[in-house]
């Protein structure tokens, strides 16, 4: 592991300034990845700028319904938390899905939106990568690529996002809260990552001197039609194989909204809206439930070892939308 500097940022201010005056620095907050492609040696910062001081830790409520959540808040408080489990319910159960009770103890939520991908490729600095040496190759299009992506790759990169929390955020609309030295600004969560296309080694829209200072959750939460699969080879401390975040706001047994995104399957939460439209102002179906499966998973496509992913995806897609209903569907 290379040799780095580190130093406490007492306030915004002094830390929005130093990412940019000082070469080659990072913010670091609870770590649980950073360190963990420091160590590998993927990543090379010679600063770390801790931000943990900073006034990022609380969850507020607007009065619009809307929620703010700083980006200090560790996963194991925001899952916790009484507001997030009464109202936002799919999110407190994706997070408890990911990790250990030891890492969500440390990690946080605007840590958790910049994770990396967990690509065997990506952490092995003896194989070629296009996202951590950009040109030159992707050894998991022809390697062992089990984990990999079927929905939204390129040539470049078939590596998939790895967070539990962020497919939840996806289904959830949130938005996420970004601040430079110079301005502030609200990136939609649906435009904060990014498909590989060709540039892979660049995961999200975040510029360079910028830090996530928090996110909005919107008012309204699913809190009674909702579900979070995750299918993964061991239960517990496992990546996602396929998860499905699932949110239906019922009337009468009427579908009024639909929100699914799916993790493991893309380099970031993967939606469809026009997908979740083919259900909305319906009476709840199982038939549509396939229909709506394979208008999420159109063009999904394997590379050998994941080629079982296309159907276990279709299934866990329309077993989301059966626990997220409940006992309203028809036969």
């Amino acid at each position: 592991m290379m040799q780095f500097s580190y130093q406490k940022s007492p306030d915004l201010g002094t830390a929005l300034a130093r990412i940019r005056e000082i070469p080659a620095s990072r913010f670091i907050g609870g770590g649980t990845n950073l360190l963990d492609l420091i160590k590998a040696d993927v990543m090379r910062p010679q600063h770390l700028l801790d931000i943990n001081p900073l006034p990022l830790r609380d969850v507020t409520e607007a009065s619009d319904g809307r929620l703010h959540v700083g980006a200090l808040v560790t996963n194991s408080d925001l899952a916790w938390h009484p507001l997030i489990e009464a109202r936002y319910p799919l999110l407190s159960k994706a997070i408890l899905a990911g990790a250990s009770p030891q890492l969500r103890n440390m990690a946080t939520t605007g840590g958790n939106l910049m994770q990396r991908t967990r690509c065997y490729y990506f952490y092995d600095i003896a194989t070629p990568c296009n996202k951590r040496s950009p040109g030159s190759g992707c050894s998991a299009l022809s390697g062992v690529n089990r984990i990999h992506a079927i929905l939204g790759d390129s040539p470049s990169c078939i590596a998939v996002h790895p967070s539990d929390m962020c497919v939840a955020l996806a289904a959830l609309e949130a938005d996420v809260h970004v601040q430079s030295r110079d301005s502030e600004r609200v990136i939609p969560f649906a435009d904060f990552h990014r498909l590989p296309g060709d540039t892979p080694e660049i995961d999200n829209n975040l510029k360079a001197d910028e830090l996530i200072t928090g996110i909005t959750l919107p008012a309204l939460g699913f809190a009674q039609h909702f579900s979070y699969i995750k299918v993964r080879d061991r239960s517990s401390y496992a990546f996602a194989l396929i998860s499905v975040a699932t949110g239906l706001h019922i009337e009468s047994g009427v579908i009024k909204k639909a929100r699914i995104a799916l993790g493991g399957l893309a380099h970031k939460p993967w939606r469809r809206h026009e997908a979740e439209a083919l259900i909305e102002n319906k009476k709840l179906n199982e038939a549509d439930f396939n229909v709506v499966a394979e208008a999420l998973l159109q063009g999904a496509k394997g590379h050998g070892y994941n080629n079982f992913k296309i159907e276990l995806a279709h299934r866990a897609v329309v077993r989301g939308l059966y626990e997220a209903a409940g006992q309203e569907v028809a036969q």
